[in-house]
């Protein structure tokens, strides 16, 4: 995974995915699917296809799923089946590990270079829709704090047209709209190339690189083994879709744009120039 050495501007924002990226959620949803294939006689999901889902729109991710999985029942049955079994695993959704502390560093930290009073700001970019993050995030007010309302977008945000979750780019453009419509009066606008997206699904990491911005991809261990030997390929967002087709604007092999973390734990502050105010 190999990266130039080109400087870029200290970040001035960070925009977060939320599923198997803050929360524990991506194996709620691995757990709810796979009761749901047993109950009908199907195997469990292997990552191979869940590759596939991860950061995607629920119709688009469904449509996927749905063609693999061959379920002797109606999709609108399995949807309502399944969301009953969510309802039950989403409360007891959990910070992953490093979550905590990032987010609290964050919220307190500033760009190297800032002026007086300028600070840090954050945003959150999750493809759950309104009902889903409700259930994920109820009992984790204290975690979602940072992330005011103004500067929240979910997967069905009317802003964001129709096929247009990611891997395009429209959600983290709109949360950059967003934050630069809430600055204090005098704050220069940031620009995408100052925006720093945390992601752990493949998709969400095309969808910041083609929106011009640094990004983090975190993926679980799962994910990240369906791409060994290709990591330089999702870093890039040049993973090519079911018809070989690379998304416009993405990026180019080895930019620099991009960087694998493993955990959220330990996160290198200084390399993209955060001040962190103790």
């Amino acid at each position: 995974m190999a990266q130039d050495t080109k400087e870029f501007p200290p970040i001035r924002a960070c925009l977060f995915d939320m599923d198997g990226l803050l929360l524990d959620t991506e194996d709620k949803y691995s757990e709810s699917v796979n009761t749901m294939l047993e109950r009908y006689g199907r195997p469990p999901m292997p990552w191979s296809v869940k590759a596939q889902l991860q950061g995607r729109p629920g119709p688009a991710a469904a449509a996927i799923f749905h063609e693999w999985a061959q379920l002797p029942i109606p999709q609108e049955q399995f949807t309502l089946e399944q969301a009953e079994i969510q309802r039950k695993l989403f409360p007891s959704a959990a910070p992953l590990p490093g979550v905590v502390e990032l987010l609290k560093n964050l919220n307190s930290a500033k760009p190297k270079g800032a002026k007086d009073g300028e600070k840090l700001h954050l945003a959150l970019a999750t493809s759950s829709h309104t009902g889903n993050f409700k259930l994920k995030t109820d009992h984790l007010g204290h975690l979602f704090e940072v992330f005011v309302d103004a500067r929240r977008v979910l997967g069905d945000d009317p802003r964001i047209a129709k096929g247009r979750g990611k891997p395009a780019p429209d959600i983290y453009l709109l949360a950059l709209d967003m934050v630069n419509a809430t600055l204090a009066e005098g704050e220069a606008p940031i620009k995408p190339e100052e925006c720093l997206v945390f992601e752990d699904s493949v998709p969400g990491v095309e969808a910041g690189r083609r929106a011009g911005m640094q990004a983090i991809w975190c993926p679980h261990p799962g994910l990240k083994e369906e791409f060994i030997g290709r990591e330089d390929l999702v870093l890039a967002g040049r993973i090519p879709d079911a018809q070989g087709v690379i998304g416009e604007g993405a990026g180019e092999i080895g930019d620099g744009y991009a960087q694998y973390l493993l955990t959220l734990e330990n996160f290198p502050y200084e390399k993209y120039g955060i001040v962190v105010e103790n």
